[in-house]
C-alpha cells in the first residue's frame, strides 16, 4: 500500500551555470581631418556598454559596444586632443545546463586598453574584455513533510525543521534619465576630452511586492579650456527605481548592480553646461532564508514498512558583509609631477586561496594618473598592485565575492612621484552547505505484520542514540517509552536502564 505523503513546495532560483568570456577587439582609426596630427598617445580609457544578453538551449550570447576615449598630444599645438572609438562585440559560450528559461546577470570589465600609433594620422586600438556571467533558472522543489490520508494510523513520523538560504528572485530593469550640469570655473570649456561614469546602488529593500533601490551615478568630466588648460569636474547624479518582484519576501537580502547601456555627454555652445543622457540596466538578485518541515524517517508499529530516501541539500548563510582595505602607494612617474589632473582605478577578477580556516581574497588593482610636470606638460603614469583581504571561513564554507573601488582615487604629487590612496571594498557572501536525508516515498505492507517480541525489554541507551531510534528498533513509540520511564519531553538520561514496552494495539 503506497502511503500518501504531504508535500511542501520550496521556490527559488538556482545558478545553473557560471562562465567567463574574454573577447579581444581591435580597431584601426584614422584621425579626422579637423584634428591635428598625433605626436604622442597619452592615455586610453575604455568601458563596456552592455547590449544583448540572452540564454538559449545550452548557450549564452552577449553583445554590446566597447567605447574608448584616446587622449593624445598633437603636433605643433598646445593642449591634448581626443579620439573616440566604438567597437561592437558579440560573443557566446556553450554551457550545457543553460536553457531559454534562464535569466542572465553579467559583470563586464575592461582588462586592457591600449593604443599604438601607426603613423601621425592612424592608430591601432586594442581592448581585452572580461564578461562574467551567471545563468539563473527558476526552481521548485517538493519535500515530503508528513503522512496524509489512509494508512497513517500505525505510522510514526519523524519531522525535522529545516532552513535553507538562497536566491528566490532574479530580474532586471532598463531605465534612463537626463540631466544638465553646470561646469564650474570662470573660463568656458572648449572640448570634453572624456567622461567616466561610476554607478553605485547605495540602498535596496523590498516593500510588499516591489524592490525599491536608489544610488548615484558619479560622473567625472575631463575638460579642455580655450587656452589649453585641462581640469576635471565631478558630479553626483542620484537615481531611484522600482522593480516588481512577485512573491519575494520583505526580509530578502538584495544585491543590485547597475550597468551602463548608453552614455552621452554633450557640451553646449557656450562651454558652460553639459547635457547628460544615461541609459542604464539594473540587475537584481534577492536571497532569502526559507523554513519548512522535512519528513526524515518513519516506521509502522504494526506492519512492515519500506521507505525510499531522498537527499535534501540545504544552504546556510554564514555571513554577508563588506570588508574595506585601503591601498596607499607611491606611483613612480617618468618626470617629476607638479599637479595631478585626474586619477582612476580599475579592479580585476578576485582570486581565492585557502589555508585551514582562513580564506585570502586577492584582487589586482590598476591605477592610472594624468598629471602635469614641472614644465607644465601633461603626462601619464600607471601602476598595478595586488590588494588582499583575509576572511575567516571554516572548512566547508564557500565565499562569493565582488570587489570594487567605492570612492574616487585620492592622488597628490610628491617629491618621489604621485601618492595614491583609496579604499577597495570586498563584498562577501559566506555560505555553508548541508545534506539531510528525507523520505521520497513509503509503502506499507498490511499483509506482513511486524515481527513480535517480548512484551517488556530493559535497554541501556548507547552514546548518541535518540529515543526515536530505540522506539523504531522495538516497534513502539517514543511516547510509550517516556510514559513507562516517567521521562520529560526531549530528555534521555545517560546511564539509566529504560523500560521499553510494546506499542498498545
Amino acid at each position: 500500500m503506497e502511503l500518501e505523503l504531504e508535500q511542501t513546495l520550496v521556490r527559488g532560483c538556482a545558478c545553473a551555470a557560471e562562465s567567463a568570456l574574454f573577447p579581444e577587439e581591435t580597431l584601426e582609426m584614422i584621425v579626422p581631418d579637423a584634428c591635428p596630427d598625433i605626436r604622442r598617445i597619452l592615455d586610453t580609457q575604455a568601458w563596456v556598454e552592455l547590449g544583448g544578453h540572452t540564454a538559449g538551449e545550452g548557450r549564452v550570447e552577449l553583445s554590446g559596444t566597447v567605447r574608448a576615449a584616446v587622449l593624445y598630444l598633437p603636433e605643433g599645438e598646445e593642449g591634448p586632443r581626443r579620439l573616440e572609438a566604438a567597437i561592437p562585440f558579440h560573443c557566446g559560450a556553450d554551457t550545457p545546463r543553460v536553457t531559454p528559461a534562464c535569466t542572465l546577470t553579467v559583470q563586464p570589465r575592461v582588462e586592457q586598453a591600449e593604443t599604438r600609433v601607426l603613423n601621425p594620422r592612424k592608430v591601432l586600438l586594442r581592448t581585452a574584455l572580461a564578461l562574467e556571467t551567471q545563468a539563473w533558472l527558476p526552481r521548485e522543489k517538493r519535500w515530503s513533510s508528513g503522512v496524509a490520508g489512509e494508512g497513517g494510523e500505525t505510522v510514526e513520523q519523524l519531522q525535522e525543521p529545516c532552513r535553507t538560504y538562497g536566491a528566490v528572485w532574479v530580474g532586471e530593469k532598463p531605465f534612463s534619465f537626463e540631466d544638465e550640469v553646470a561646469l564650474p570655473g570662470s573660463h568656458p570649456v572648449a572640448e570634453l576630452l572624456r567622461h567616466r561614469l561610476s554607478l553605485r546602488c547605495s540602498e535596496a529593500k523590498v516593500i510588499g511586492s516591489k524592490l525599491l533601490f536608489k544610488g548615484e551615478a558619479e560622473l567625472s568630466l575631463l575638460c579642455r579650456e580655450e587656452e589649453g588648460a585641462v581640469r576635471e569636474c565631478r558630479f553626483q547624479l542620484p537615481f531611484s527605481q522600482i522593480l516588481e518582484t512577485g512573491e519575494a519576501g520583505e526580509e530578502c537580502d538584495c544585491t543590485v548592480e547597475v550597468l551602463p547601456v548608453s552614455v552621452s555627454c554633450s557640451l553646449d555652445g557656450e562651454g558652460r553646461h553639459v547635457e547628460v543622457a544615461l541609459e542604464l540596466l539594473a540587475q537584481a538578485v534577492l536571497r532569502q532564508e526559507q523554513s519548512f518541515s522535512l519528513l526524515t524517517d518513519l516506521y509502522s508499529t504494526a506492519w512492515a514498512l519500506e521507505a525510499d530516501p531522498k537527499p535534501c541539500r540545504l544552504e546556510h548563510r554564514v555571513d554577508a558583509s563588506s570588508r574595506m582595505q585601503t591601498l596607499r602607494e607611491v606611483l613612480e612617474c617618468p618626470v617629476l609631477p607638479a599637479e595631478v589632473v585626474d586619477a582612476r582605478a580599475s579592479v580585476g577578477r578576485v582570486e581565492q586561496s585557502r589555508e585551514g580556516g582562513r580564506l585570502t581574497l586577492t584582487a589586482p588593482v590598476e591605477v592610472t594618473v594624468l598629471f602635469r610636470g614641472e614644465d607644465g606638460a601633461l603626462d601619464v603614469a600607471a601602476g598595478r598592485w595586488e590588494v588582499s583581504c583575509p576572511v575567516d571561513a571554516g572548512e566547508g564554507v564557500e565565499c562569493r565575492c565582488r570587489c570594487r573601488c567605492p570612492e574616487a582615487v585620492g592622488a597628490a604629487a610628491t617629491a618621489s612621484g604621485v601618492e595614491v590612496r583609496f579604499p577597495v571594498e570586498f563584498q562577501c557572501l559566506l555560505t555553508r552547505r548541508e545534506e539531510r536525508m528525507g523520505v521520497a516515498a513509503a509503502r506499507l505492507d498490511t499483509e506482513s505484520p511486524r515481527n513480535g517480541g517480548p512484551s517488556i525489554v530493559l535497554r541501556m541507551p548507547q552514546r548518541g542514540e535518540r529515543l526515536w531510534d530505540i522506539a523504531k528498533c522495538y516497534g513502539t513509540t517514543a511516547g510509550e517509552i517516556r510514559q513507562a520511564n516517567h521521562l520529560e519531553e526531549g530528555s534521555l538520561p545517560d546511564g539509566q536502564l529504560l523500560l521499553i514496552p510494546r506499542a498498545r494495539a
